[in-house]
């Protein structure tokens, strides 16, 4: 009797399998965009509501280092953070950079301006001071952040570890 159910068992298996399908055809490969990618790194950078400064994220299609986030700051703020009063006090991206020089050796970074917004010297070197600390941040997660030293013409030499940086929500 054990033998006759053992095989109606293994007689029944294949039928099961294939109620179990439902019918379901296979596919093969199906292109639907490019391959996944992973998460994008956020950063933050720092723009101007009222004299005061205000940290925005960013998503960065690469990794994020110092230029690359002081490159983001540049662009200044979009069409919609603008309409929700932020700008920046620093010229716009392409007439800036040639005037920016980053270095980053002996535990610090230095940014040097040749030419200074304005009377808005000590605010847009916040602006590049804590754009900097927070990209250190997502760089090396957990560290401290090297110092960041902005200095200029007309005696403009701020330097700072961002601890006055506005955090998150602010």
């Amino acid at each position: 009797m054990r033998a006759a159910r053992r095989s109606a068992f293994l007689l029944w298996l294949p039928m099961l399998g294939a109620l179990a399908s439902c019918g379901i055809p296979t596919t093969g490969v199906v292109e639907a965009g490019g391959p996944a990618s992973g998460v994008a790194p956020t950063l933050r950078v720092y723009f101007v509501a009222g004299r005061t400064l205000r940290g925005v994220d960013r998503s960065l299609a690469g990794p994020v280092d110092v230029d690359s986030a002081v490159r983001v700051l540049l662009k200044g703020p979009t069409r919609a953070e603008q309409a929700e009063g932020l700008y920046t006090v620093l010229p716009p991206e392409a007439s800036l950079m040639s005037r920016v020089t980053m270095t980053s050796r002996d535990s610090r970074v230095t940014i040097r301006l040749s030419a200074v917004p304005g009377d808005s010297g000590a605010l847009a070197a916040a602006q590049l001071i804590c754009t900097t600390v927070a990209a250190q941040r997502v760089i090396a997660p957990g560290d401290d952040p090297q110092p960041v030293t902005v200095t200029g013409p007309g005696g403009l030499d701020i330097r700072s570890t961002g601890a006055q940086c506005p955090g998150p929500g602010t």
